[in-house]
């Protein structure tokens, strides 16, 4: 795990009103505080010419133009040793010629046959962490890439890759406030096991990415990260320090320097046109209606200036998505489910404006592009959409417009985006967003200004301000919020303050409830006791106060939180908390139990337990059980992770919710399986099984991905859905093969 150096929780699952509540500050700091790091480091690229100094990528580091490029080895560990040298060497080389850059890496090792790889399937090296949403490693050993190439000290793109050569691509916005593992870029790595440990080898064409051009040296950010998974080791080329450094915190990277000459590509347009095919069966009163499709759309892509490029889609089509995992609602709010389509995922993080909260629905968000396409009985056609977004001086834009057709009773829709951050000297920004969504029965629009500031290292004040307008007579309010958010590696603090009106609407975005003011407060003590094999021991307490806007209190929390983790790798999380709910309108927990309005008192107790990831087999539990709505609920849920090997992998994962209140009981019961095998980094087949008891439903989706040439796919997938009155008795099926190519020019 990435230990951050901004402050990020934990937070419980604790029902306030009849939602899920902001339980505990669980800040993932460190360690104690580091010795002064040393001097920011640089590198300096080796440009390669000629034919006989090609770069043949086979993840060894053979050729003349590595034996004479500059190396560096400066390496420092971020855990377990803070600011120490690392236990293996590790040593970074770049080199360019005319179209691609290079990057070689030689990750020596004492014990090459305890070298961990696991992973064979693209994009599962590192995902976002729940708290915080930085990076965070699988369980193999890797290496990941920084390249800040703007070198603006907030953005970046990151390549990574593990000694079996897995391909991840994600983009950093922000010092780390966006982590989109979801942008995917044309490139190709390779690594292999030598004897001195694994080497790799990363080719990335110029045209993948995006940087200045014109001048004739540039200086881009850089860092590099390597993870050696038996010792939990994290090592940094650059910062390394727990409190104020860190992987993704852009402004502490190194320097690559010495990139002459760069090349601009000439119209510098890719197009993307798909073809698609299959058909889809439905349950009717009067049989089963069946449907082909056969459909042609493209997506398009130019570089309208240097970091500034405009995406154009025609006949969007996302058939190939995976389905949504099952969830069961013990609130009365709506659940959130992320956003997986393409076309909204590359700079999404351009488009983040509001409040996101961990482990509950999102208090606020201004713009949730899943409001685009995907109604409440199923998929709305996109008919086109076009999207701006990069960096122009010191400004970073986002423009976006959709147009989606009329289905489930909705008539043809624009949904229309404009985002503009401005840089304030290296780390702050003050931006402004406004979102429109409208149809012929009416329209929303919703716009703000958003801010950051970092007085210290350590310190972090945001907040927005927002006023909505319907053209109904009440849609018309306010939202705003303030955050003061301190962490160091030994003390972390949170204060926030959120606001929304009772008519404020944002149906371009995602808003939870209205009509609060709310108030959180978080500390978190982290010391490092050398005692049981411990890494650290954090020790956490939390309040929270909600009130409506005329003072009426909905409800209040206090709640404590022991979180120790081990040099192994072990974590565990043992939290309770007392509180109070006030819920003024009944609702529903399923079809036949109902909580009526009223005050309700509130205990809670959790565990949230995993083993070491590096390990072929992780078990991991997050079980609840707790005094709620004048009764009680207990939730169990577990999961297994079986990878046997680099091929195949294995993920069962039971949830068991037993719901006892005064107007009854019921058991809800969700169980998924999820296998995957990738035959190579190229082709890879997953299929997800899931089993519903309260929907009394089962459902299957298979999945096909092969990569037939770099950036253009086949897709064969297959979805299948039954049960209702009867388990096994037909509801839906559907089955695409979807062909993409994509043309550089």
């Amino acid at each position: 795990m990435i230990c951050t150096g901004t402050l990020a929780t934990v937070r419980g699952h604790m029902h306030i009103g009849n939602r899920h509540f902001i339980g505990i500050l669980i800040l993932l700091a460190c360690a104690p505080l580091a010795a002064q790091e040393a001097a920011t480091p640089s590198l300096s690229a080796f440009r390669i010419q000629g034919d006989s100094a090609q770069i043949v990528v086979n993840g060894l580091l053979t050729e003349p133009a590595w034996q004479a490029a500059p190396v560096d080895d400066g390496f420092r560990q971020r855990e377990p040793v803070e600011g120490a040298a690392p236990t293996e060497v590790t040593e970074v080389r770049v080199v360019y010629d005319e179209t691609t850059l290079y990057i070689g890496i030689l990750a020596r090792d004492s014990r090459p046959d305890a070298i961990i790889s696991r992973l064979l399937q693209r994009d599962k090296l590192i995902s976002a962490d729940e708290l915080s949403g930085t990076p965070v490693f699988a369980g193999d050993d890797a290496v990941a890439i920084l390249f800040d190439t703007f070198h603006d000290s907030r953005n970046a793109t990151v390549f990574a890759t593990n000694p079996n050569g897995a391909e991840f691509d994600a983009m950093i916005t922000d010092e780390g406030r966006e982590f989109n593992i979801d942008w995917r870029a044309v490139w190709q790595v390779k690594a292999q096991r030598i004897p001195e440990g694994w080497s790799a080898e990363f080719a990335i064409p110029f045209r993948s990415l995006r940087y200045r051009t014109g001048n004739s040296n540039e200086t881009w950010g850089f860092n590099v990260y390597r993870v050696i998974r038996r010792k939990n080791e994290e090592v940094l080329w650059s910062g390394w320090s727990r409190s104020t450094g860190g992987f993704h915190r852009i402004s502490t990277a190194g320097h690559l320097y010495n990139l002459t000459d760069l090349p601009r590509a000439g119209l510098n347009l890719e197009v993307k046109p798909f073809i698609l095919t299959g058909g889809t069966q439905e349950q009717e009163d009067e049989g089963v209606d069946t449907e082909p499709r056969l459909d042609v759309g493209v997506d398009a892509k130019y570089e309208v200036r240097p970091g500034l490029v405009l995406d154009m889609t025609v006949n969007t089509d996302f058939a190939q998505v995976e389905v949504d995992d099952e969830q069961v609602n013990l609130t009365r709010f709506s659940l959130f489910y992320p956003e997986k389509r393409e076309f909204f995922l590359e700079n999404a993080g351009i488009f983040e404006f509001g409040f996101r909260g961990a482990f509950e629905p999102p208090p606020f968000l201004l713009f949730f592009s899943r409001q685009i396409g995907i109604a409440e009985d199923g998929e709305v056609p996109v008919l086109g959409g076009l999207r701006l977004t990069g960096r122009v001086g010191n400004q970073t834009i986002g423009l976006l417009n959709v147009v989606t057709d009329s289905a489930y009773d909705q008539p043809i829709t624009n949904f229309a985006v404009v985002r503009v951050k401005r840089d304030i000297g290296q780390r702050h920004f003050v931006g402004a967003m406004l979102t429109d969504r409208r149809d012929r029965g009416g329209w929303n629009t919703a716009g703000g200004v958003d801010w950051s500031f970092w007085p210290t290292g350590t310190l972090n004040i945001q907040g927005f301000g927002v006023r909505t307008g319907t053209s109904e007579p009440d849609g018309n309010d306010f939202a705003y919020r303030m955050n003061l958010d301190f962490s160091t590696d030994r003390v972390g603090w949170n204060l926030h303050h959120l606001m929304i009106g009772p008519d404020a609407t944002a149906d371009a975005g995602f808003v939870t409830r209205t009509d609060i003011r709310r108030t959180d407060g978080h500390i978190r003590l982290s010391p490092r006791p050398n005692v049981l094999g411990l890494r650290r021991l954090n020790l956490f307490a939390s309040f929270q106060h909600l009130t409506r806007l005329d003072g009426v209190l909905q409800d209040w929390a206090v709640a404590g939180a022991l979180n120790p983790s081990w040099n192994s790798g072990e974590n565990l999380t043992l939290w309770g908390g007392v509180g109070f709910n006030r819920i003024d309108e009944s609702f529903e927990l399923s079809d036949d139990v109902e909580v009526p309005a009223g005050d309700y008192d509130l205990w809670q107790m959790f565990l949230f337990a995993n083993t070491s990831s590096h390990r072929a087999i992780v078990l991991g539990t997050e079980s609840m059980v707790q005094g709620t709505f004048g009764g009680h609920m207990v939730s169990l849920n577990g999961t297994i992770t079986i990878n046997p090997n680099a091929n195949l992998s294995v993920v069962a994962r039971y949830n068991r919710n037993y719901v006892d209140v005064p107007d009854g009981s019921f058991t809800a019961d969700v169980v998924a399986l999820r296998l995957s095998y990738a035959f190579s980094t190229r082709l890879v087949a997953n299929t997800l099984l899931q089993y519903n008891n309260l929907d009394n439903s089962v459902s299957a989706n298979m999945r096909i991905n092969f990569i037939h040439s770099p950036g253009s796919d086949l897709f064969i997938v297959f979805n299948e859905r039954r049960g209702d009155d009867s388990l096994w008795a037909f509801d839906n099926r559907g089955a695409i093969v979807k062909l993409t190519y994509l043309a550089r020019f």
